[in-house]
């Protein structure tokens, strides 16, 4: 069904009541998300650390599962796109425009800001790439396929709307999850949702505009932001009207094509020998430390508590505000694949990629603050990239390229959640109303300006942190939610031998 239901209406009124308390007193709204991220963090640091390991491991376990072997839908129901085009969709809604905007300034600012090292030298070198190999590692794609495959378990198998609260059907009741409980949980991942976009949306407005204030001299400011977020709103808006199998499939192509064009110059003038061996080193690394990493805490050292709470914590919230949005678009696009391809394909695929990424574009970006007359570190996040490319050949091709690609994947990414928040407030429904669309479209993007008039990047990421929070204990119950209702079809379907081992997994809908 495509009707409005009153999710949409309460959704809306809290995003308007957060969008008029940011405007009409930025400063208040700066302090008291500042306030709020800062008792999170403090607080709760060991908690998001906990949880996306467990998330991680729990996925391991379904690759490994018989019940892998089960389709995510009937078991004639054959993928609606090619795995090219699943993949550039999922990786330009998952990722998008935060590998840009933090390829070159993540690894430099921890090379120079180490979590343990001395900072600029070759073991700061090292523990940066490592240390950015995690943030966009593993956990971070864990969050997105568990919350993705529930969905889409329950949607395409179970024949549930595609609604966070329908998957919580097994464990807290189907009266409860139709009711003013379950409208409760789907306003909560709506509002994730819109935060969490609307966070990328201001990364992506001021990397443009940190380009267009590189290259041309124009001032980088929030008049500038507001003009750019307001073409990129009506660019995607027009995409929106064209639905998923056009517009956002072919921009999300498109994305993958520039953004190889773009890795293979850089690869191709950047220190290329030195970035081989550091993705090399940085992935062995990567693998030996990952238990270690994954719950350092470091209780008593303040320091390094600051460092955690700043970078890891400020990722885990990240993703999990991301993960109703990104979740919600994978499992819409992924109907027709089994569990174990799932995982698979949304765990380790995107992961090598970033992986590669952050080597060219890490390793270059240290490289070239070695040489640099300037110092590139203290430049804003938004610059560093381009005056990476300063100190490369090809520096204006490399700009225009990048500047492309970042608002190619601000349409992908506003395109992708103006569908997704159009499920969530139509009960579901796989292809929601126009109206609906252009009304989330138009929200993301005045949220997201509002961040950036209140605070910048520091207001995103405190509203990063406070929106995921809530969110995750919905997580925890839709991994429960998940695990139960795989083992009560696993017992009825006698998954108890290696998948191959058997013709065929019987769909219950049959």
């Amino acid at each position: 069904m495509k009707k409005v239901t009153n999710v949409f209406w309460i959704s809306v009124m809290i995003v308007l009541v957060v969008a008029i308390f940011g405007v009409a007193a930025p400063k208040s709204f700066e302090e008291a998300t500042g306030n709020l991220q800062n008792f999170l963090t403090s607080t709760f640091g060991w908690y998001y650390l906990i949880l996306v390991t467990l998330i991680v491991v729990f996925c391991v376990f379904l690759i490994f599962s018989p019940v892998g072997a089960i389709k995510l839908g009937k078991q004639d129901d054959k993928p609606e796109f090619s795995r090219i085009s699943w993949f550039a969709m999922l990786f330009s809604a998952g990722m998008g425009i935060g590998l840009v905007f933090w390829g070159a300034a993540e690894p430099l600012s921890h090379f120079i800001d180490p979590p343990l090292a001395e900072g600029g030298t070759d073991t700061s070198q090292k523990e940066s790439m490592r240390y950015t190999f995690f943030h966009w590692g593993i956990h971070a794609w864990g969050i997105y396929a568990i919350v993705a495959l529930t969905l889409a378990y329950f949607n395409f198998r179970k024949g549930e709307p595609g609604l966070i609260s329908a998957t919580l059907k097994p464990v807290l009741g189907k009266k409860a999850m139709e009711g003013i409980i379950g409208t409760i949980i789907d306003v909560l991942a709506v509002v994730a949702t819109v935060v969490g976009v609307a966070t990328t949306l201001g990364f992506g407005a001021s990397q443009i505009n940190g380009g267009l204030s590189f290259l041309f001299g124009i001032p980088n400011n929030f008049t500038i932001q507001l003009i750019i977020v307001i073409v990129v709103t009506i660019l995607f808006t027009i995409s929106a009207s064209t639905g998923l199998g056009k517009g956002i499939k072919i921009l999300s192509n498109a994305n993958m094509l520039l953004a190889v064009v773009l890795l293979i110059l850089m690869f191709v003038v950047g220190p290329t020998i030195l970035i081989l061996n550091m993705f090399t080193d940085s992935l062995g690394g990567y693998v030996q430390n990952l238990v270690q990493m994954s719950f350092r805490i470091a209780p008593l050292n303040d320091e390094q508590r600051s460092w955690i709470n700043n970078w890891t914590i400020f990722y885990w919230a990240w993703w999990i505000s991301w993960s109703p949005f990104v979740g919600i678009f994978i499992a819409r696009v992924s109907k027709g694949r089994t569990i174990r391809e799932f995982i698979i394909g949304v765990l380790l695929l995107p992961t090598l990629v970033s992986f590669i990424w952050f080597a060219v574009f890490g390793t270059s970006a240290i490289e070239a603050q070695k040489v640099a007359s300037t110092n590139i570190s203290q430049l804003a996040t938004e610059e560093v990239l381009f005056a990476v490319f300063n100190e490369l050949p090809w520096t204006t091709i490399l700009s225009i390229v990048a500047i492309a690609l970042v608002s190619i994947f601000f349409i992908t990414s506003a395109d992708s959640a103006t569908f997704v928040l159009g499920m969530q407030t139509t009960n579901g429904s796989l292809n929601p109303l126009t109206a609906v669309k252009f009304t989330w479209g138009i929200a993301q993007s005045v949220v997201a300006l509002v961040l950036l008039y209140s605070g910048g990047l520091q207001a995103l990421q405190n509203a990063l942190i406070i929106a995921a929070f809530p969110f995750s204990f919905i997580i925890i119950l839709m991994m429960l939610s998940l695990y139960r209702s795989l083992a009560k079809e696993k017992k009825e379907l006698g998954l108890f031998h290696k998948p191959k081992s058997r013709k065929k997994v019987e769909s219950p809908n049959k």
